[in-house]
């Protein structure tokens, strides 16, 4: 199972961005994609692969929390 998950560019160098996923900062490989500081993007693998408006991210890390508070999570 592949997850991928948005986060938020607080800051680039080169093709190395710093980003924010809710108070912790990875450094992700931005080359795949056209970003700025400021813009979401979604994560695999330590790849950002696609950019993301603010309300569909936030909408997304709304769900894994859901997911993630769900006390009966199951996976078939």
């Amino acid at each position: 199972m592949c997850l991928a998950i948005p986060g938020k560019i607080i800051g680039i160098n080169g093709d190395v961005g710093d980003v924010d996923f809710g108070g912790v900062t990875k450094q992700t490989n931005i080359s795949m994609v056209d970003a700025k500081v400021g813009d979401w993007v979604v994560i695999h693998a330590g790849f950002a692969i696609e950019v993301m408006d603010e309300e569909d991210a936030q909408e997304t890390i709304k769900l894994w929390n859901d997911v993630l508070d769900h006390d009966e999570v199951t996976f078939q």
